[in-house]
């Protein structure tokens, strides 16, 4: 395996974090060389792609086989020096031509089945995100050209025990692991030299004279903010999981106007004081919203459903139904005021705005009016 030079590793105080590479990125490159290998007629062993991100990867093919229709070929998952539980394992495709013009993506063996709502899939189908979905289709597309159909199946022979080892389950995403990556790249989570990096992007911010901050969890809430709120890219910082210590950097550096935007199901932490949102460090999700919910006087019944929710998105549904959408605004009016107790005793204090969206990129809540917001950092 190789990618371009400079985008394979990340430096800090001298020393090298190897960078690696999605699940989607593996069944992009299966299926893109499983459909070359059909359309060629010949065995291929090695593949490049281009990540949603721009990084250019060659990858090698293992365990290729080909008929006069089909092929089958897999790629190895390498998370860098971010090992996680898919960490070396094999990610397979099978791509089927046919004259249909469409192409088809399903799930086998060892591809988790959603079977709860919450996670951005419909109920029933296989666990291959949406970005991954798209880049399969796009490179088998490019492949086999607008005359032609395919059906690509994305299999992985050791999916379901490894999904025992991460968080599938809680997530109602049974039998298998998730096909995911909305960069493509996965970055060393390494917690000091990543959040150096990110706080070295703030500080190049202010440098270009820039005084206001969006402040996102990852790639959804950057193309949120893009694509829904219309502001530039320009004053949109990834924050990840570390709330708190990118707040005290953007306070140490004299901004005057921070914007949190997020899913609610990552930002809601905040408003139960919790400024390392990953799941590891604390999760109090669901706690929150059904405290926030009581004090809306919601009934007894509903407290119970949420509380038994998997996921935030899930407990949207049932709050809609039940007319309780003013609970979104109190979540994000209380994430502004803990950031103001987290700084209390600062010299400097920004002005702070929050706004929540789902998965469907919908706006639920915000502290002020968005389109006050929106103003404020056009």
């Amino acid at each position: 395996m190789s990618q371009t030079a400079q985008a394979d590793i990340v430096w800090h105080r001298g020393k090298s974090y190897r960078k690696g590479y999605t699940t989607g990125s593996c069944a992009t490159a299966a299926a893109k060389v499983a459909a070359l290998m059909v359309m060629r007629q010949q065995l291929i062993h090695q593949v490049s792609i281009v990540t949603p991100s721009g990084v250019a990867l060659n990858l090698n093919v293992e365990d290729a086989s080909m008929e006069l229709h089909s092929a089958v070929a897999a790629i190895r998952k390498d998370g860098g020096d971010d090992v996680d539980a898919t960490h070396g394992m094999l990610i397979y495709a099978q791509v089927t031509v046919n004259d249909t013009q469409t192409i088809e993506i399903l799930g086998g063996e060892g591809v988790g089945v959603v079977t709860r709502k919450g996670v951005g899939l419909p109920v029933g189908v296989a666990a291959i995100n949406k970005t991954p979905r798209h880049t399969i289709e796009q490179e088998v597309r490019d492949v086999i050209g607008p005359n032609k159909g395919a059906v690509v199946t994305i299999f992985a022979p050791e999916g379901k025990e490894r999904a025992e080892r991460t968080y599938n389950s809680r997530l109602g995403i049974k039998n298998g692991i998730s096909i995911i990556g909305t960069s493509g790249i996965v970055t060393p989570m390494s917690e000091e030299s990543w959040k150096r990096s990110l706080a070295i992007e703030l500080e190049q911010k202010r440098s270009l004279g820039h005084s206001k901050i969006v402040l996102v969890p990852g790639n959804h809430g950057e193309r949120f903010v893009q694509q829904q709120l219309n502001i530039e890219q320009d004053i949109v910082v990834t924050m990840s999981n570390f709330v708190g210590y990118m707040l005290q950097e953007a306070n140490r550096l004299n901004f005057e106007q921070v914007l949190i935007v997020g899913h609610l199901g990552k930002l809601i932490k905040i408003a139960a004081g919790v400024f390392h949102t990953h799941s590891h460090i604390a999760d109090a999700r669901l706690e929150t919203l059904v405290t926030h919910l009581a004090l809306l006087n919601a009934p007894h019944d509903l407290l119970r459903q949420i509380y038994h929710c998997l996921t935030t998105e899930e407990a949207l549904e049932l709050i809609e139904e039940h007319g309780y959408q003013a609970v979104y605004q109190n979540i994000a009016q209380e994430i502004e005021r803990r950031v103001a107790a987290m700084l209390k005793y600062a010299k400097h204090h920004f002005k702070c705005d929050v706004v929540l969206f789902s998965f469907d990129n919908q706006v639920l809540g915000s502290n002020r009016p968005v389109e006050q917001i929106v103003e404020d950092f056009q």
